[in-house]
């Protein structure tokens, strides 16, 4: 007699005692990918210059929603379009009064500042 490949016990309730933990689930799989680019953007590198260290932080296309300003060449920096958050990591005021007073730059303008400056 061929073999059946439905089972033969009754689906358990999750709180039976054996195997996993009361209230542990499996992993959600869900479908979605694993991003790296989402998952790097999150975070802030340190940059030091001559004008201080300062923290940077990419933007990427999909997490740019708003428009903003450019400090470097006054032009707006409009919604979809990958680009940086700076803050002053050393702020005179601390940490969290330079977060306050972080920026969003396009990539290029924030690269050739210090030659602007000098």
């Amino acid at each position: 007699m061929p073999r059946s490949n439905r089972p033969r016990r009754p689906a358990r309730p999750a709180s039976s005692g054996r195997g996993r933990a009361t209230g542990a689930s499996k992993p959600d799989d869900g479908g979605e990918d694993f991003d790296l680019e989402r998952v790097l953007a999150g975070f802030a590198r340190l940059e030091s210059a001559p004008d201080g260290d300062w923290r940077v932080r990419q933007v990427t296309t999909r997490n740019a929603a708003k428009d903003y300003t450019c400090p470097g060449c006054s032009r707006t920096i409009p919604p979809g379009v990958a680009h940086l958050v700076v803050w002053a990591d050393d702020h005179l005021f601390g940490e969290e009064a330079g977060i306050a007073e972080r920026r969003h730059w396009h990539t290029h303008c924030w690269r050739t500042r210090s030659y602007r400056y000098r």
